[in-house]
C-alpha cells in the first residue's frame, strides 16, 4: 500500500481545495467533517479573511458546523499558493465560464494548475472538478504537471471528477450524490476513489478522464435540450392558444416513456446554460456540428425576449404600452430559493425591458442588490402598496416564501413564467407564458419538477 493511500485511509492526509465557492467550500467542509485537516485556497483575500473568522457565504453549508470546523482547526483558508505543497491531495474547483464568443474560458484552470505545478511533489493527488471540454485533464492539465519531470501514475496521481452540486437542493447533497471519477491511470483512479469514498456514499469509476468529462456534459446537455423542447412548446402553444402547462402536466400522468420538463424564462446558473457549449466548441474544432445543442441553445436564448414580448402584449390588451410602464420583476436569482444570479434569465429580461424604456424594479428575498446596464437596483419589500403601484408584475423566479396570492390579489396584471399562480384560489389578470384562459390541471402531478 502506498504512503498516500495509507494517509487517506487513516485520515492523516492534508486535503487542499482550490476555489472556495459554491462547489469548493461544501467539498472542503465535507472533508473536514470526515476527519481530514483541510486547507482551502482562494485568490479573494476578503473571502479568505471572512472564512477564517467563521463567516460562511454559502447557504448550503450550515453556519454552526462551519464555525465549529474553523474554531477547532480542521478547516482553514489561505491565499498563499506556497501552502499547496503541504497538501497531499488537491481538488481544483475554480470557475470555467464562457467568453462572449461562447468559447470556454479555462484561464482559471490554467492558473490553478500552474500554481500547483510549481509546488508538485511525489505522492500527491490532483483532481480537477471544474466542468470543461472533453480532453482538458489529459491535454492541458497533465502536460503542465509533467513538465516537473514527475511521472503520472507513479510519482503523482491525476483524475477528473465532475462536480454535481445543486445549490438549494436539500434532498441530494454531496454525500448521497454518486461521484464519478476518471483517473489518467488505474492507480490514479484508485487514489481518487479512495479520497472521495471518505465523503460520498458511492464512487462510480470510469475508464478515463475524458469519459468523466463527457458524463458531466451529457447530464447538463440532456437538461438543456429537454428544457429547450419545453420552451419551444410554450411558444407553439401560445400561437395555438393552448395552455402549455396543462399540456405538460397532463402528459406527465403517463407512467412510462415521458419525463416532464417545464418551460420558463430561460436558462440560468453556472452549469446548464454553459456546459453544452463546451462540448459544441470541442466538436467544432473537430469539424463536427452539435446540432441538437446549438438548436436548444438558440431556443432557450430566445425565451427572455419571448417573456418581454408577452409583457408588452399583456399591457397592450389593457391599453397600456411598455414604454414608461412600471414593471416589477419577482425573483432575479437563477433558480428557486437561492441567491445566485449567475446567467440568470432575469438579467436579460430586465435589460430588454430597460431597452424598451420600461421602469423596472424587483423583489427578491435572496438578492439584496442587482447591477444592471442602466444602474444598480435594490430589492423592494413585497407589499400591497408596491404591487398596486406597478402596471405589471412578472414572476421570473418562483421563490417558495413569496406570497403569490398577495401578488394576484393586488397587482393589476401578472405575467407568470413559472406557473407559480396555477393553484391559487384567488383570480386575477394572469398570463402564464400565454394569454389568460381556463386551466384544467390534472389531479395527479409529476413527482419531480424539472426545467429551467
Amino acid at each position: 500500500m502506498s504512503e498516500l493511500l495509507e494517509r487517506i485511509e487513516a485520515r492523516r492526509a492534508v486535503v487542499g481545495v482550490v476555489g472556495l465557492g459554491y462547489v469548493g467550500l461544501p467539498l472542503a467542509v465535507a472533508f473536514a467533517e470526515a476527519g481530514f485537516h483541510v486547507v482551502g485556497f482562494d485568490t479573494d483575500a476578503a473571502r479568505v479573511a471572512a472564512l477564517n473568522a467563521g463567516i460562511c457565504h454559502i447557504p448550503d453549508v450550515a453556519g454552526d458546523t462551519f464555525r465549529r470546523l474553523v474554531e477547532c482547526g480542521a478547516l482553514e483558508a489561505t491565499s498563499d499558493p506556497e501552502r499547496l505543497g503541504e497538501a497531499d491531495t488537491v481538488s481544483i474547483c475554480v470557475p470555467t465560464p464562457l467568453r462572449k464568443t461562447r468559447d470556454p474560458d479555462i484561464s482559471y484552470v490554467v492558473d490553478a494548475t500552474e500554481r500547483i505545478a510549481r509546488r508538485l511533489r511525489r505522492d500527491q493527488l490532483i483532481v480537477l472538478e471544474s466542468t470543461t471540454y472533453p480532453g482538458t485533464t489529459e491535454e492541458l492539465v497533465l502536460p503542465m504537471l509533467q513538465r516537473t519531470g514527475l511521472e503520472v501514475g507513479r510519482d503523482f496521481y491525476l483524475a477528473f471528477s465532475p462536480e454535481r452540486i445543486d445549490p438549494g437542493n436539500a434532498r441530494f447533497t454531496l454525500h448521497n450524490t454518486p461521484k464519478v471519477i476518471g483517473g489518467v491511470t488505474a492507480e490514479c483512479g484508485r487514489m481518487a476513489g479512495a479520497l472521495y469514498g471518505t465523503v460520498v456514499e458511492r464512487v462510480v469509476p470510469v475508464s478515463s478522464p475524458m469519459v468523466a468529462e463527457m458524463v458531466k456534459l451529457l447530464e447538463n446537455t440532456y437538461r438543456a435540450v429537454n428544457i429547450g423542447l419545453a420552451n419551444e412548446l410554450a411558444q407553439i402553444a401560445n400561437v395555438l392558444g393552448v395552455d402549455v402547462w396543462e399540456v405538460v402536466e397532463a402528459a406527465a400522468t403517463k407512467p412510462f416513456g415521458f419525463v416532464p420538463f417545464y418551460p420558463g424564462p430561460g436558462l440560468g446558473g453556472h452549469c446548464i446554460p454553459v456546459d453544452p457549449h463546451y462540448l459544441a466548441w470541442k466538436l467544432r474544432a473537430l469539424n463536427y456540428r452539435a446540432r441538437f445543442i446549438e438548436l436548444a441553445g438558440e431556443v432557450n436564448g430566445e425565451m427572455p425576449r419571448f417573456v418581454v414580448d408577452q409583457v408588452a402584449q399583456a399591457l397592450n390588451e389593457r391599453a397600456r404600452c411598455l414604454n414608461g410602464a412600471r414593471i416589477l420583476i419577482l425573483g432575479v436569482a437563477y433558480k428557486r430559493d437561492v441567491g445566485d444570479v449567475r446567467e440568470s434569465p432575469a438579467l436579460d429580461v430586465i435589460e430588454l425591458l430597460q431597452e424598451r424604456h420600461a421602469q423596472v424594479s424587483y423583489a427578491d428575498p435572496y438578492v439584496p442588490e442587482l447591477v444592471t446596464p442602466h444602474g444598480t437596483l435594490q430589492t423592494q419589500r413585497l407589499t400591497e402598496a408596491l404591487l398596486q403601484s406597478v402596471d405589471c408584475a412578472v414572476i421570473v423566479t418562483d421563490h417558495s416564501e413569496v406570497d403569490y396570492g398577495l401578488v394576484v390579489r393586488h397587482a393589476p396584471l401578472v405575467v407568470d413564467t413559472r406557473n407559480a399562480t396555477a393553484r391559487l384560489p384567488e383570480s386575477g389578470d394572469v398570463w402564464r407564458l400565454g394569454p389568460p384562459g381556463a386551466t384544467a390541471t390534472p389531479a395527479t402531478l409529476a413527482p419531480a419538477r424539472l426545467g429551467s
